[in-house]
């Protein structure tokens, strides 16, 4: 009888400890896209936990999650270019921590809200202004492909010294001060305008000298006949079209036959 109570203590005792053992040791579940920064008394270790379940020591080990995945940040901000106009962006900009990374960049900056707030705005801003300098208003409009190129190379290497990764940065939106955008129609206005009448110049010289060309090849037609048209050669144009018979030519007094003979002898 002695020997049960004294089981029945001892299952007793086991179960309480491994209670004890189960809750003073919890689990942590680590989700898809995130990692855990693992830390000891509040000292960031450098073992990160990866995706599913890990087992902690309470009071000793705390974790905090951090996502790795593609996060957006879009991003409106002014800046002059270097003809002194004001330019007006919007961008799209796609970032994630690097995962192997998580525990130093949460180390140095902290949560994600830190990291777009620290980090992410004032990069952005800092990089579009340098970039935007480069060029004048119409450079930016004409080699908007340079610009972004720019960008992404730019912030890619500044974001990269914070362990953040750039996926891809978009200039959504590009405009300029409303008298930057008069001063553009009508310059384009003006250019229309120039070309218009450069045109119409233009077709006025070639009809001029097409009215020259013709001119200069009449005269020559005129010329070339002229010269050409000998009184032999006349004669002899005559004889070919005779029909063989002799015309009556009417004089003043008595009508007379041409005499063929004294033609023909003229002729040579």
């Amino acid at each position: 009888m002695k020997n049960n109570k004294a089981f029945n203590s001892a299952g007793k005792l086991t179960a309480l400890l491994v209670l004890i053992t189960i809750f003073l040791t919890p689990c942590v579940i680590v989700n898809a896209g995130e990692r855990g920064v693992l830390m000891k008394f509040g000292e960031v270790q450098e073992q990160i936990l990866g995706e599913g379940l890990h087992l902690i020591i309470p009071v000793v080990n705390t974790v905090e999650k951090l996502s790795v995945r593609v996060q957006k940040q879009e991003i409106s901000t002014e800046a002059a270019s270097k003809d002194l106009q004001d330019v007006f962006t919007d961008v799209a900009l796609n970032w994630h921590i690097i995962p192997e990374e998580a525990n130093i960049i949460f180390q140095q900056i902290g949560n994600q809200e830190n990291i777009v707030s620290r980090i992410i705005n004032p990069s952005v801003e800092e990089v579009i202004k340098a970039i935007i300098a480069q060029y004048t208003a119409e450079e930016i409009i004409t080699k908007r492909g340079n610009v972004k190129l720019g960008l992404d190379s730019d912030l890619t290497t500044r974001l990269r010294s914070y362990h953040i990764a750039v996926d891809d940065i978009s200039l959504v939106h590009v405009h300029f001060s409303e008298r930057f955008g008069e001063a553009v129609e009508a310059k384009q206005i003006a250019e229309q305008e120039a070309k218009k009448a450069e045109f119409l110049a233009l077709k006025a010289v070639k009809e001029a000298e097409a009215r020259v060309n013709l001119a200069r090849g009449e005269a020559e037609i005129y010329r070339l006949l002229r010269d050409g048209l000998t009184p032999e050669l006349l004669q002899k144009q005559a004889i070919e079209k005779w029909n063989g018979k002799l015309p009556l030519v009417i004089g003043k007094e008595n009508p007379k036959i041409w005499n063929f003979s004294e033609l023909l002898k003229a002729y040579k």
